[in-house]
């Protein structure tokens, strides 16, 4: 899969417009504050770009970020505007064509932007072990439709759990399916370059993360796919893929349950670009100045972590109430969103 997925991605695809389908394409509009970030990178590294989702999470400001699959660069060199001259930015990637497009322009960059604060590495991401990269070390992990990718999961995820600091975040985005993938979807050499033979069933994910360190998986957003290629489409049939961003949390602490404390947190609004609320996931908008009741694990993830300077705690671990109201089990993606008959590539 690994000569598959380079071959796909080094020489078989020149630009977004040689996509078949919706898969690797941003998963939502792209928000205001972030279009002049994305307006400063070079060209070929946008046309280049085969991301599925938007990986840039908020108050990266002197934080150390690890992109794996950074691919051309183009995450790479938007994240390195969010983290600053302080900061760092480390991309990974095994197609050598690929890093030479994201290498080739790095000094234009670094010139555009006054400071050069990244630097890309050859390397699969589920020997994350074998690379030059220290234990603990990363504030935060992105990913951008790779995952999906990797024929060993399971070692991505305890590889990025090895290398993040705790209280940090592994933030991506990827393409799971409604059910377990049949062989010949995933053996299909086209299917998974265009990250649906790889798509993991939704509920192995959550299972994969949990045994790699991660309790509580948060699903920040998603929308269903559209296979656009008809003889492509015949072959994956009743199959339901969609593209969706989550956030997974290095806290030991985080339990495998959404549990009541009855605690509460009261969003400051200082966050950058979040002056009115502070969206955590898909099922956590916290208005400013508000107070809003959460679990356990919602509490730590903003008390120990990078958020904690702008929230109010409410309440501590004394005493317990039972399982949260509105924690379930089934499917978290959106099944009742209509499937847009247009390619919204960006």
């Amino acid at each position: 899969m690994h000569d598959v997925v380079q071959d796909y991605y080094g020489k078989q695809l020149q630009s977004s417009a040689d996509l078949k389908t919706t898969a690797c394409c941003d998963l939502s509009n792209i928000p205001g504050w972030l279009k002049p970030l994305l307006a400063r990178i070079h060209p070929e590294v946008v046309s280049r770009y085969y991301g599925c989702g938007l990986v840039c999470p908020p108050l990266l400001s002197g934080c150390r970020v690890l992109d794996l699959g950074c691919g051309s660069g183009r995450d790479v060199y938007a994240l390195a505007q969010l983290v600053g001259p302080e900061g760092e930015v480390v991309g990974v990637d095994m197609t050598d064509e690929q890093l030479a497009v994201a290498s080739a322009h790095q000094e234009w960059h670094a010139q555009s932007l006054g400071y050069d604060n990244v630097r890309f590495i050859k390397g699969y991401i589920e020997k994350l072990d074998e690379l030059d990269l220290q234990p603990g070390s990363f504030d935060v992990i992105v990913s951008n439709c790779v995952v999906n990718l990797s024929p060993d999961k399971a070692a991505v995820l305890k590889g990025i759990h090895r290398l993040l600091k705790p209280g940090g975040e592994f933030y991506f985005s990827d393409v799971y399916c409604d059910r377990r993938v049949p062989d010949a979807v995933r053996e299909d050499s086209v299917l998974y370059g265009e990250c649906l033979g790889g798509a993991l069933y939704w509920n192995d994910f959550l299972r994969l993360s949990k045994a790699a360190g991660f309790a509580d998986a948060r699903l920040v957003e998603d929308q269903p796919l559209l296979v656009t290629d008809s003889e492509l489409a015949q072959q994956t049939g009743n199959l339901r893929f969609f593209s969706a961003s989550y956030r997974l949390f290095k806290i030991d602490a985080l339990e495998s349950a959404c549990e009541d404390y009855g605690q509460a947190v009261i969003y400051q609004g200082t966050v950058p670009n979040s002056p009115h609320s502070f969206v955590l996931d898909k099922h956590h908008s916290m208005e400013t100045g508000r107070v809003f009741p959460v679990c356990g694990n919602t509490w730590r993830m903003l008390k120990d972590t990078r958020f904690a300077e702008h929230f109010s705690f409410i309440g501590d671990f004394s005493q317990h109430f039972g399982l949260f109201e509105g924690c379930g089990s089934s499917i978290p993606f959106d099944t009742s969103a209509s499937i847009k008959e247009s390619n919204p590539c960006c």
